[in-house]
Parts: structure tokens; C-alpha cells; sequence
């Protein structure tokens, strides 16, 4: 789950909506990206491409394969430091995200940089792009995570993408949802049930409002996500914890990741 969670809130374990999703999630990362981005931003890099908080990168994993002369869209993009990634290698990258604050710092590191990101606010569960417009779609820690209606996007991802085209993504390992959210020892002993998929919710308690939500699958609910739409899994990638690598992000440490993934990577070609 995200390093984030704000000053007072309730957490729970319950079902919810795909709207309630919405509206919980994108004011939250409005109020979150300042934040996010100072604490973050050297380590994900202005046009760097880093799949994870392992920090293993675009240019050592290869997921994408050749980016050159290809059109790609980043889902979830944040401040579109992959999207700058790759048009810095040669390819059309375009990014998506649903949080307004996080495209305004898009727009400022465009401009820092000298590579601009074409970009839009939209949500996964209905692209704004043209049937068959896309070579290659990835998210990269984005927005899936946060989907209530997640066979809707990635429907949405299969119409995008041409014959062929390439689908790639990394999220929070599942087997992690069967431990606390703890970079320390506590989060190394199973509390809950790795088949329990009731979505974590916080609710802000002055207002009573769900203000954050992250939705669990298993890597069994994912291949069948992907098999349903015509998508071949090409690769599963499960990073180990480097072994200098000392950062903490969230409930991300050495302490947890040299004995248990953090991270998946799913890599997906469409089959038609």
C-alpha cells in the first residue's frame, strides 16, 4: 500500500464503489502530490522510469522492449517522470492521471527539464484516446491499485492498444496484503487472509468522508483480468531488494525485502 495516510483518519476494511473510489482518491492526491513529490522526487528521478521502491529501473528491468518511434501511454502518470523517460528515449510517451495538483507538477517539471509530457486528467475506467492509438500502455505503480471496476480499465487498455501492443504494470505485491503496513519486524508476521479482497479504506474523522481507498487482488484474479481480454502474460517480475539499497517508502525496507517481494510486474502483450 502507499507511504500515505493523513493526520486523522479511521481505517477499514470494507466494500466499495468504484465512484466512492473516485472521489476519495483524486482530491487525495491532490492534497498528497506536494508532498509526494518533495519526498520522492530525487529518488523517482525528473525523467527517470523506476518500477518500484526497490528502485529497479526502466533501463536495467527492459520491460518496455524499444520505446523508439513508439506511442505510449503512462496510466497514472503523477508528474510523468516515466513519460519523460521515455520520449527521452525516442518514443511518443503521453500521460494520464486523475489528480490535477500532480499534472501541475508535470507542467513544472516540463519545464525544468525541457522535455514536455503531453498529458491529461482522465480516469483508467474510460481513456479519452482513440481505439487502437497506443503501441504500448504501462502504469507504473498508478492508478489499477486504486480501481474499484478494474476489469472495466483494463478493457479500456486492450481497446487502446494496436495488435500486438505491449500492457505493463507493477503493482504492491499480493502476498503483502496478508501483513500489517510496517517496514518493521511487526510486518513480517501474516495478520489477514491473502483471499480476502474487502478494499482498505480510510475515513477522515472530522468529516466522516472515505478520504483514501487501494483495492487487493490475488495473482490469480490478475492472469484471469488479463486472460479475459485477450492479453498473453509474457513475463511476471518479482524484484528482489538490492543489496545496498537502505531507503525506506512506507511499509518498503530492507528489513522486509530481503525475505519477501514488494513488488509485481506483469508484462502483457495483446493477443489480437
Amino acid at each position: 500500500m502507499e507511504d500515505h495516510q493523513p493526520q486523522s483518519v479511521r481505517v477499514e476494511r470494507r466494500p466499495v464503489s468504484e465512484q466512492e473510489s473516485r472521489r476519495a482518491n483524486g482530491p487525495d492526491w491532490d492534497r498528497y502530490a506536494d508532498e509526494y513529490q518533495a519526498t520522492h522526487g530525487e529518488f523517482l528521478g525528473d525523467a527517470g522510469f523506476v518500477w518500484g521502491p526497490e528502485g529497479h529501473t526502466e533501463d536495467e528491468l527492459r520491460v518496455l522492449g524499444d520505446v523508439d518511434g513508439r506511442d505510449v501511454l503512462e496510466v497514472g502518470s503523477g508528474a510523468g517522470q516515466c513519460s519523460r523517460w521515455v520520449r527521452l528515449h525516442g518514443g511518443r510517451g503521453i500521460g494520464l492521471d486523475l489528480s490535477h495538483r500532480q499534472l501541475q507538477h508535470s507542467l513544472r517539471l516540463d519545464a525544468e527539464t525541457g522535455v514536455a509530457v503531453p498529458s491529461v486528467r482522465g480516469t483508467a475506467t474510460a481513456l479519452p484516446f482513440a481505439a487502437a492509438r497506443f503501441d504500448i500502455v504501462f502504469c507504473s505503480f498508478g492508478a489499477l491499485q486504486f480501481i474499484s471496476d478494474i476489469d472495466v480499465a483494463v478493457a479500456e487498455v486492450a481497446r487502446v492498444l494496436r495488435p500486438g501492443g505491449r500492457f505493463a504494470f507493477s503493482i504492491t505485491h499480493p502476498t503483502r496484503w496478508m501483513f500489517p503496513d510496517d517496514p518493521g519486524e511487526p510486518g513480517l508476521t501474516a495478520t489477514q487472509s491473502y483471499w480476502d479482497r474487502t478494499p482498505y479504506v480510510e475515513i477522515d474523522d472530522a468529516t466522516g468522508v472515505v478520504s483514501y481507498v487501494e483495492h487487493h487482488r490475488t495473482l490469480g484474479d490478475w492472469v484471469r483480468l488479463l486472460a479475459d481480454r485477450e492479453f498473453r502474460l509474457v513475463d511476471l517480475l518479482e524484484p528482489q531488494w538490492p543489496e545496498h539499497h537502505d531507503r525506506v517508502w512506507g511499509g518498503w525496507s530492507r528489513t522486509r525485502g530481503m525475505l519477501t517481494p514488494g513488488t509485481a510486474i506483469f508484462v502483457a502483450e495483446l493477443a489480437r
